[in-house]
């Protein structure tokens, strides 16, 4: 592949945000976007893509621009990368963007029920935005940059776009603090039964809405600062996240970075409280277990794939600070064996072990007959590769999730043998409940 070539800089108003692109584009049948490090890329008019839904996999070739034949294929493919092709630069260089489900991730492993919508979207992208202090850049080495140029300009250069995003009703936690408990409860039966040390137990909120979720972007990222944001829409399903958490960087030689969550506390205006609640959790045994637990099942996770020796844990127990919360934070690293295919990594060691449990297999099972619907997206992972197999997968945590009408927002956390039931419970709307009262602006009664 030829190194990527700059057809043309297009330089907007600096006060165009990646929603008001974003929302030029919403005719496209697809696009995405991802914070990516604080260098934001949307990818357009992808060359292929697939689509993983109703348990079929369909592969959509471009037969003109933004048209595409599909057929039904028996599996993902695996996608191969070329490492000669490395460059300097960091961030999305044209390559593969998308997402993959939780249920989707899970199902290789255990029986797992799915979502209707979209489990798990793939495009090859050669065309896409990139913003930098100078503006957005269009940047493409395809062989009809110009007509992808030109399409773009037309787009940007329509009419405003108006929201149309409204909740039919506000969004409601599908379990009482009752249903909630029972669950939990099973957990610790099955933890003193011997079955797991550890159960990441979730709750889903839903409503029914119109318009395009979209419109609620901006103001989310302004609320969250999150820095593994991202958005997705193909045909009537939308997913925009505002994740804190990084499942794996996959970087230049090969190395790898994985910084798994584990342990949560409230942020207060008041700073006293605020360092009080961060000293909390900062010496909080019970979250160092729960940290430790997830470490531990990620090292083993990535020694399969590792070169021996190179599997180390450089900070353990760091805790960072973000606009709603603060959360336990370890970062674990290793060397990809030579011979090692990095989308391969990827989807076996989806789901991440902080947002299943411990041991895996039996925490997915434990998860599928307790939390009574699946989780789509949900703690799946949002992210991209670059044709040298660098690239950078985060965990749809804080995510939310709209197809056609329905919308979800998901939260939870990890269950010990030391976790209270209140606690926990509560800790569900530590998560999100900023996200949910905004969200809930968009409803407006009759």
């Amino acid at each position: 592949m030829q190194n990527p070539i700059v057809y043309q800089r297009l330089i907007l108003k600096h006060s165009s945000s990646a929603t008001q692109i974003l929302s030029a584009l919403a005719e496209l049948s697809h696009v995405v976007y991802l914070n990516d490090h604080a260098q934001p890329t949307i990818g357009l008019f992808a060359e292929e893509y697939f689509i993983h839904q109703n348990n079929e996999t369909f592969h959509y070739k471009e037969t003109n621009l933004d048209t595409y034949s599909a057929q039904s294929i028996p599996s993902l493919p695996e996608f191969c990368f070329q490492a000669d092709h490395r460059n300097s630069t960091s961030g999305f260089q044209g390559g593969l963007l998308g997402f993959i489900g939780y249920d989707f991730a899970a199902s290789k492993q255990v029986k797992t029920a799915s979502k209707t919508q979209p489990a798990l979207f793939i495009g090859r992208f050669s065309s896409y935005l990139k913003y930098s202090a100078e503006g957005w850049t269009f940047i493409s080495h395809h062989p009809k940059a110009k007509q992808r140029y030109q399409v773009l300009l037309e787009l940007l250069n329509k009419e405003i776009y108006l929201p149309s995003f409204k909740l039919q009703q506000p969004l409601q936690a599908r379990w009482s603090f009752e249903q909630y408990q029972q669950s939990f409860h099973q957990v610790q039966n099955y933890i003193k039964a011997g079955d797991c040390y550890q159960i990441n137990l979730t709750q889903e909120f839903t409503a029914k809405a119109t318009g395009l979720l979209l419109d609620t972007a901006s103001q989310l990222w302004n609320l969250t600062d999150a820095p593994y944001a991202g958005y997705l829409r193909v045909d009537e399903f939308e997913l925009l996240s505002c994740s804190p958490e990084l499942f794996i960087d996959f970087e230049s030689e090969r190395k790898l970075i994985t910084k798994p969550i584990k342990g949560t506390m409230p942020r207060y205006a008041d700073p006293i409280l605020d360092a009080e609640s961060k000293n909390t959790l900062k010496a909080s045994k019970k979250d160092m277990a729960e940290n430790v637990m997830i470490v531990d099942l990620l090292r083993n996770d990535l020694s399969v794939y590792a070169e021996i020796g190179t599997v180390k844990t450089p900070k353990l127990f760091n805790i960072e600070s973000f606009n709603q919360v603060h959360h336990m934070v370890s970062e674990i690293e290793a060397r990809l064996k030579t011979d090692v295919n990095p989308f391969g990594v990827l989807m076996s060691a989806l789901p991440g072990g902080s947002i299943t449990g411990a041991p895996k297999i039996r925490a997915m099972q434990i998860i599928e007959e307790l939390e009574g619907a699946p989780r789509g997206a949900y703690c799946g992972s949002m992210g991209y590769f670059n044709d040298d197999g660098t690239g950078s997968w985060n965990i749809l945590i804080r995510s939310i999730q709209k197809h056609q009408h329905d919308v979800s927002v998901w939260a939870g956390g990890g269950i010990t043998i030391a976790s209270n039931c209140e606690a926990e419970y509560q800790e569900c709307f530590d998560k999100v409940d900023a996200i949910l009262k905004l969200l809930n602006t968009w409803f407006q009664p009759e």
